[in-house]
């Protein structure tokens, strides 16, 4: 299947990243999002982001802002939802919420439109299954920063026809990315490992082995990571992290993806990271 127009729904950290790295690349871009209060802070993140995502990378050189909002169209709606070929998903980590949206969705995008699910957690043939071509539903885990991350977590379901397999994979070369097909099961690979690290970080600061900076260093400096555990939390956003570990907790019913006090209470105070501008680090 030859993917022409995609629509991105979620216009939140992950969701803008992919709009963006997709315009960049020529892909006319539908991003839809609940209001147009949130579209208006997305369009105004891109501008943002783009500046530093040129500078980075050599492809961009030649590439304009007024290129990449040329491709972009801002909606609340489902206008033009019935021509995409494909819609990557990044919504919140609750099931109640996507349930909804693929309902919506079946009701009003082609019968072979690929779904790609960018989830931390949640099932993939679970969300399939809400749908009448659940060979279309794919898991497709972009990284953080989407523009500068060559691997795609590519996420087989139960139904998933190999045919989709196949077309997510060429997509991604287009982008300038490599997709690691991967089985269905709760985490995945990525986030089953990453979310375990990460809310051990927040216990070491808890129980006051360590300070966020301390930590992550260890992480950078003595592991060779580029980013730490608690930044790279902060980058997901902390509410994000919170909920995934509880579908992982739910999942596996295994105590060690149970989440950290001191994450929740950092949520409730509204300390959710970057996006917030204040989580473990400043911003």
């Amino acid at each position: 299947m030859n993917i022409k127009t995609i629509a991105v729904i979620g216009a939140g950290i992950m969701g803008t990243d992919v709009a963006l790295d997709l315009a960049s690349y020529g892909y006319p871009v539908i991003l839809k999002d609940l209001d147009n209060e949130i579209l208006e802070k997305a369009g105004e993140k891109i501008k943002k982001d783009f500046k530093l995502f040129k500078m980075m990378k050599k492809e961009l050189k030649e590439v304009t802002i007024d290129d990449i909002l040329a491709k972009i169209t801002f909606t609340a709606g489902y206008d033009g939802f019935d021509a995409v070929d494909m819609v990557i998903e990044n919504i919140v980590e609750e099931w109640e919420a996507k349930k909804t949206l693929y309902l919506q969705l079946d009701n009003v995008c082609k019968t072979d439109t690929i779904y790609a699910v960018n989830t931390s957690c949640i099932s993939i043939t679970k969300i399939g299954a809400l749908t009448a071509n659940p060979g279309n539903v794919i898991g497709a885990h972009f990284m953080n920063p989407v523009p500068l991350k060559k691997i795609v977590e590519v996420i087989r379901g139960y139904h998933t026809a190999e045919e989709t397999v196949a077309t997510m994979k060429e997509f991604l070369k287009t982008l300038g990315k490599t997709g690691v097909v991967v089985n269905d099961f709760p985490g995945f690979v990525a986030n089953r490992v990453s979310h375990l690290y990460m809310n051990e970080a927040a216990f070491l600061v808890q129980d006051g082995v360590a300070g966020p900076k301390e930590v992550d260093m260890i992480f950078t400096h003595g592991f060779g990571h580029k980013m730490g555990p608690l930044a790279t939390a902060d980058l997901i956003g902390l509410d994000t992290v919170v909920k995934s570990l509880e579908v992982l907790y739910e999942s596996y019913q295994d105590p060690k993806f149970r989440c950290c006090p001191l994450l929740r209470k950092m949520v409730d105070a509204g300390l959710l990271g970057k996006k917030s501008g204040k989580g473990f680090f400043q911003y």
